[in-house]
Parts: C-alpha cells; sequence; structure tokens
C-alpha cells in the first residue's frame, strides 16, 4: 500500500511526501524508482538525487535492463555536467554510450545520447554537425513518441540554433517545445528543465513579451506544488528582472529575498546578487551595491556593467571608463552585449571618449538592425541620442531621444522614461527651448520620486548655482570643448581630479551631459 500511496502523492505533486513515502520502501520497480528520483530532485535534495539513481542503475544491471541502466546512468551524468562536475559527469556518459551500444536496440536513451553528442559537437565549434545529431533525437522522440526525449531535443535544437544566430528558426523550436510543455505530457522535472532553458533563450534574444508570458506560465507551475524547491530560484529571478524594468523595485526586492547560493543553481543565487546590486546602486546604496556585486562574482556572475556603473556614479570616471573598455573587449551574445554597449556609451562620454562612444552607438544600431526588437531598437535610439547631445547635434538628438521615449513607455519601463525624458530636456534647453525642457525635466523628476532613485534626483534637483571657483574653472574648458585630460593638463591636476569636478559638476547643475553643461555655461555667459 505503501508503494500506492506514494504513486498518489507524486501524481498530486506532494513532492515531500512522494519522497518519504518511496523512502520507506526498500524494493521499487524501475517506473517507481525514477518518480523517487524526480521527487528527490525537485525537493533539491541533490545527493540523495545521484544515490537514488544510482540505486536504480545497479538494480537495472541485477536485473540485466540495459536500456533502463542507460536512462539512470544518462540522467546522471547530464545533472552532473550541469552542476559543474565534469570528471565524474562525463564518466556517467561513457558508461550510457556503452550500455546504449550494447543494447543496440531503438530506445529512449539512444536518442537522449544523441543529444549528449550533440554538446560535445558544439564544445569543438561544429553547430552543422550538433543540430544534426538533435535533428535525429527529434526524430527519434517522434518516432518512439517519447514526449520527454522530443521536448528536450527541440529545446536543446531551440538554443542551438540561437546560438547560432538564427534566431527566428530557434525562437520557433522553443515555442513548439514549450507547446508540449503546455500540454501536459511532460515529467515534471524535465518540465522544469525546459521552463527555465526557453526563457533565458529568450531574455538571450531580448524576446521579452514571450519571456514574460513563460515567466507567468512558470510561476502558475512553481506555485501549484508548495513542496518545490528546485527551478524556483531562477523563476523568482527572472520574475524580479521584469518587475526591475517595469519600475516595481520593492517589488522586485520581495522576489529576490528567498534566493540565497545553493550546489543546485548557482546562476540564480549570481544573478539575484547581480540584480541586488544594480537596484542598490540605482537608489544609492552604493556600499551595499559594491558588496552585491563582489558577490555575484564569487559566484562566477559577471557584475559588469552594473559594477562600471557603479563607479561611475561615485564619480570615479576613469576607473568606470578602464571597465567599459576592457567589457567591450570581450566577445559576448548580443544579449549582454547590448547591455554592455548601452553602459559604456553613457561612461565614455563622461569621461570624455567621444571616438569609442560613438563606435559603440555604431554597434548597438547594427546589432538593432539584425534583430529589430522594440528594446533593442529603443536602446539604441537613447544611446545615439545621448553620443549626437555630446556631440552638439542637439537637433538630431532630439529626434532620437523621442524615440526612445516612444520606447520606454510602450515597454512600460518607467527608470528609462525618466532618462530619455531629461535627454530631450537637455536637447530642448540647447535648442533654446526652455519651456519644453522644464515639461520634461519635472516628468522626470516624478518618476525618479516613485522610484526613490536617489542619485538621479540629486543630479536633477543639485543646487544649480553653487560651483565652486575651481569647478567654474573647469566648466569654462569644458564648454570650449577640452577632454577631461586636456583640462588636466591645462590647470595642472590629475585627471582623476578633473573627472570629479566634471562629475560634481553634471550633479549640481542637474544636467547629464557635456553638451547641457555648455549650453548652461553660454546662458550665463561663463565662457
Amino acid at each position: 500500500m505503501t508503494t500506492d500511496e506514494a504513486r498518489q502523492a507524486y501524481d498530486a505533486r506532494e513532492w515531500q511526501r512522494a519522497h518519504d513515502l518511496y523512502a520507506s520502501e526498500p524494493y521499487l520497480d524501475a517506473t517507481d524508482l525514477d518518480r523517487f528520483a524526480i521527487a528527490t530532485m525537485l525537493l533539491a535534495e541533490m545527493d540523495e538525487y545521484f544515490a537514488v539513481r544510482e540505486r536504480a542503475y545497479n538494480q537495472a544491471i541485477e536485473e540485466g535492463d540495459l536500456v533502463e541502466a542507460a536512462g539512470a546512468a544518462l540522467w546522471i551524468g547530464m545533472q552532473r555536467l550541469t552542476m559543474g562536475d565534469p570528471g565524474r559527469g562525463m564518466g556517467w556518459m561513457a558508461r550510457a554510450a556503452d550500455l546504449v551500444e550494447q543494447d543496440g536496440s531503438d530506445s529512449i536513451p539512444a536518442g537522449v545520447l544523441l543529444m549528449g553528442q550533440a554538446f560535445g559537437a558544439v564544445a569543438t565549434g561544429d553547430f552543422d554537425g550538433a543540430l544534426a545529431l538533435t535533428a535525429q533525437a527529434i526524430a527519434a522522440g517522434r518516432r518512439l513518441r517519447a514526449p520527454d526525449l522530443l521536448a528536450l531535443a527541440l529545446h536543446q535544437e531551440g538554443q542551438f540554433l540561437l546560438h547560432a544566430g538564427r534566431v527566428d528558426a530557434g525562437v520557433a523550436r522553443l515555442d513548439e517545445a514549450m507547446l508540449a510543455l503546455t500540454a501536459g505530457d511532460l515529467s515534471p522535472m524535465v518540465t522544469g528543465i525546459i521552463f527555465c532553458g526557453s526563457i533565458e533563450g529568450l531574455w538571450s534574444v531580448h524576446e521579452l513579451w514571450r519571456a514574460q508570458q513563460w515567466t507567468a506560465a512558470m510561476t502558475e507551475w512553481c506555485d501549484a506544488q508548495p513542496d518545490l524547491r528546485n527551478f524556483t530560484s531562477e523563476c523568482k529571478v527572472r520574475r524580479a528582472e521584469l518587475k526591475h524594468l517595469h519600475g516595481a523595485w520593492d517589488d522586485a526586492w520581495a522576489e529576490l529575498a528567498g534566493v540565497s547560493p545553493s550546489d543546485v543553481d548557482l546562476w540564480a543565487a549570481g544573478a539575484a546578487a547581480c540584480l541586488r546590486g544594480n537596484l542598490d546602486r540605482l537608489q544609492g546604496r552604493y556600499d551595499s551595491a559594491q558588496e552585491n556585486f563582489s558577490e555575484a562574482a564569487r559566484l562566477g556572475f559577471d557584475p559588469q556593467p552594473g559594477l562600471a556603473l557603479l563607479r561611475l556614479a561615485q564619480g570615479s570616471i576613469q576607473a568606470a571608463a578602464a571597465m567599459a573598455r576592457r567589457c567591450l573587449a570581450e566577445a559576448e551574445g548580443d544579449a549582454k552585449r547590448v547591455e554592455v554597449l548601452f553602459a559604456a556609451v553613457e561612461i565614455l562620454l563622461a569621461a570624455g571618449e567621444s571616438q569609442p562612444a560613438a563606435d559603440a552607438v555604431a554597434e548597438l544600431v547594427g546589432i538593432a538592425t539584425r534583430r529589430p526588437i522594440s528594446i533593442v531598437t529603443t536602446t539604441s535610439a537613447h544611446a545615439d541620442a545621448a553620443l549626437h547631445l555630446a556631440s552638439g547635434r542637439a537637433d538630431v538628438a532630439l529626434r532620437s531621444a523621442r524615440t526612445a521615449l516612444r520606447g520606454w513607455l510602450e515597454m512600460n519601463a518607467p527608470y528609462q522614461e525618466a532618462r530619455a525624458r531629461l535627454l530631450v530636456a537637455d536637447a530642448c534647453q540647447v535648442l533654446g527651448d526652455g519651456e519644453s525642457a522644464k515639461v520634461d525635466r519635472e516628468a522626470a523628476r516624478r518618476i525618479l520620486i516613485e522610484l526613490a532613485a536617489a542619485p538621479d534626483l540629486a543630479r536633477l534637483d543639485g543646487e544649480q548655482d553653487v560651483l565652486s571657483p575651481r569647478e567654474l574653472e573647469v566648466l569654462r574648458m569644458l564648454a570650449t570643448g577640452a577632454t577631461n585630460r586636456a583640462i588636466a593638463e591645462k590647470l595642472v591636476l590629475s585627471e582623476r581630479t578633473v573627472d570629479r569636478h566634471v562629475s560634481n559638476i553634471f550633479s549640481k547643475l542637474g544636467v547629464s551631459t557635456r553638451a547641457a553643461a555648455t549650453a548652461y555655461a553660454f546662458e550665463r555667459e561663463l565662457v
């Protein structure tokens, strides 16, 4: 009866009860051992998970069932690899391959093994070979009427296509895998894997509308399983990212509260620390931001470009610029690249490095041309506006700034909306339209107050007529077009000191670009 009760608990998604009942049984058949392993994995008890899979493997070997033994070995190997244990992972994968070869039948493990071989092909740069292997796995899933294999293979092919730059085809494959998921035909473990992998893939190519839809579906799936402890952290991070974008910063903090480092999902813990760092930075808690970015790095998650933007906010412009240049020199996928390029434009313009900033904008425009997704085209327009404003082309800047503003409004991204409004205001101010500039500054101020974005408010509402004599001297030279380095040489100061003076000037004048500071200087006849 205990086994029957365990099966009932499993079907009801009562993972802890199913686990406890299965654990009390001295003998379980292959199907129940698989269910026992899945329940254990969903509870995030990974040491026990591997023990149950090894129990299933040893039992299958004793019973002469090569297919079951291969299946257990494959799950151990794949999970070990996922958790960063290549030695044992590859050992179990090799053991599974031997069993599949000995069996020689058209089996589900043989199809899953093709997927493992596809990952190996990708590791050597053979994308065509990887796609061919995955196509065979998809065919096997259809032929064997194996929903888990089919969905995993579709998901894998979608990921490979995305990484190869074939975005539309990749997204279509992910959609197909997700349809299999929503039909309810997949095991709970495979459901979690496909949810997380597909949402990550959609984020990587800026398909935020789809990512938001699937994140909502994953939330419902997680909420329906109170015992679930695996996959939940990544779901929380994705929800927090969306809430961050949409200006619900307190709600984003609440989502991240339950995410902490674990062997199961280091990625989620690192991503959560980085997002906390960015929220701290935007609300002026710089010491806490530094701690969170350091924690992200410790967990193996790159804290850039948030860390560089933190240095910029702290007035360490050259340190920020050095970080930005280093990030730009690295090869990255478009998703990370867009984020880095956008931050680099802001940082390099603050450092007076107009040509590298222009190069970054040109690259952003190129990505937007290849992938005309709303967030990419809007980011590109925003960066273009900042560049032209800094270059003295306020008329061109105004057109791009208004394009960016429309895009951020459509995406319900209030913080970026406020920043775009400040660009519009700066451009209007330079063009002599002070009344329009005032309207957009006030609209931006209201948003920033609601978000508690203290550093941006300080720059906007700083004491505008309290420049020190040295700051006035720096402003006069800045207004002539001199770079920070040239100003440092002329005034016999260190470049770091000039960086600090420029940052203070921007804050006190409530401007965000050199062009707007120049307009201020000319309006008051300081030049």
